[in-house]
């Protein structure tokens, strides 16, 4: 058996980071905690759920614009950076990003060497346009030693074509940073799986990538979060088990991230690169296919 291109082990934490400001010290230092227990299991890339050191339900913009912060230069960011420098692993989280007087749901990427780069939540979800601004950087992929890794939060995931334009900017993994909250039922099927499971399942599949989703649990102002973590692989089935709807986890799963480049080749005859159809929907998309993806 052949050795891996890129063996990675990742880990997604759940948790319950609570909203308020005296309690952003601590939603910090818990996702710190956690990253460190997902070191100790081995894992060198790592995501935490969105917004994840200030919790969600805000109550006004006001409130929202107390819990932002700079990035990279805020300090749960310059936390997050210190971390990776001193694990020498890779990190994602969510933050209330400020930059003048807008705000923006953010997720940052960190790494070995510091700050890598951020992507703004393009589709927001209920009263976050409230006090949110639409993301306005487009929906990057990040190139790293380990392999090249795509962000998307949330909402994004009921958007298909957010999964796809990372998938065809060549995303090794996408790392999805997620509040899932409960909505009207069913909220799960008899197998315990909940409809966002489902959908990073199908784009999963649908683009042949990893998808690594950290959700969290808990309540806060009145709103609950069903959890639901997973790791899925590039046939979109998890690699492990699902996580929980109530309990603060960590999931692990042992990739090859790069052999996402060769998953959407089935057999000769049906590969899903080459079968799409650019010369009909592509210019209708406007993003650029990564140049080593087979037109």
């Amino acid at each position: 058996m052949s050795e891996p291109t890129s063996p990675v082990r990742v880990a997604v934490v759940q948790f319950d980071p609570q909203v308020g400001i005296e309690k952003c010290v601590g939603n910090l230092r818990r996702s710190l905690e956690l990253a460190l227990e997902a070191v100790k299991g081995g894992a060198n890339l790592i995501v935490l759920p969105e917004l994840s050191n200030t919790g969600y339900f805000f109550s006004n913009r006001q409130d929202a614009f107390a819990h932002a912060e700079a990035v990279p230069d805020g300090p749960s960011v310059q936390r997050w950076i210190d971390f990776a420098r001193e694990h020498n692993v890779y990190l994602v989280a969510g933050l209330a990003e400020r930059d003048g007087m807008r705000l923006f749901n953010t997720g940052v990427l960190v790494g070995p060497d510091g700050f890598i780069g951020k992507y703004r939540k393009a589709h927001l979800w209920n009263l976050e346009k409230l006090w949110f601004t639409p993301g306005d950087l487009g929906f990057p992929v990040f190139d790293t030693p380990i392999g090249r890794i795509g962000l998307l939060i949330c909402w994004d995931i009921w958007f298909p074509e957010v999964p796809r334009i990372l998938a065809q900017q060549g995303a090794d993994i996408i790392c999805s940073l997620n509040n899932w909250v409960w909505t009207p039922p069913p909220l799960f099927d008899d197998a315990g799986k909940c409809m966002a499971s489902y959908l990073t399942m199908t784009a999963a599949h649908v683009n042949n990538v990893f998808i690594a989703a950290a959700s969290r649990i808990g309540e806060e102002r009145g709103a609950r979060y069903l959890g639901c973590s997973l790791i899925a692989g590039t046939n979109g089935w998890p690699i492990g088990a699902v996580a929980s709807a109530d309990r603060q986890e960590i999931l692990f799963a042992d990739v090859d991230l790069t052999s996402s480049r060769s998953a959407p080749i089935w057999n000769n005859l049906n590969d899903l690169h080459r079968d799409r159809r650019a010369d009909l929907y592509d210019q209708m998309l406007g993003y650029t296919q990564h140049p080593c993806l087979p037109r």
